[in-house]
């Protein structure tokens, strides 16, 4: 089963950073900044802060993991964190470079029901979690020490 890392990216101005996917023949959608976990990753940790590097030239600072989704082929782990700065000339992801993969524009969303609810983000579990609690996600249970002693 391939593990994937998103992050929640809350911003000093309290938005959520997404990366907003147009395709060719697909309506376009919204996703949080993330991807797969390498052999070389350390921990999950470190590869969200990969990914968060490679996909917005910046550096977050993970507070909890609050939400699994767990596929047939594959588990996504989505953990809470804050940025204060990102910079785009400094992506280096490797769908940045590939035209067949589509467009990736980066956008902030406001963490309100209604910041969420104005775009289509997948998962929507992940949609209806950030919406339901706008104003406390930071209160929300870090399921690390459950997942992990259950992942073993």
């Amino acid at each position: 089963m391939k593990t994937r890392v998103r992050g929640i990216l809350v911003t000093p101005d309290n938005g959520v950073l997404t990366i907003k996917r147009v395709r060719p023949a697909t309506a376009p959608y919204w996703v949080l900044p993330g991807g797969g976990v390498e052999n070389g990753d350390a921990s999950l940790e470190a590869a969200l802060l990969r990914e968060v590097r490679e996909e917005l030239g910046g550096e977050a600072h993970i507070h909890s993991l609050i939400h699994v989704v767990d596929g047939a082929e594959e588990r996504q782990l989505f953990f809470l964190a804050t940025i204060e700065s990102w910079d785009l000339a400094e992506r280096t992801g490797p769908e940045f470079t590939d035209p067949s993969r589509g467009e990736y524009h980066v956008q902030e969303v406001p963490l309100t029901a209604a910041g969420i609810a104005s775009i289509d983000l997948k998962p929507e579990q992940v949609a209806e979690l950030l919406a339901e609690h706008e104003s406390g996600v930071f209160d929300l249970v870090d399921l690390r020490p459950e997942w992990l002693a259950s992942a073993r």
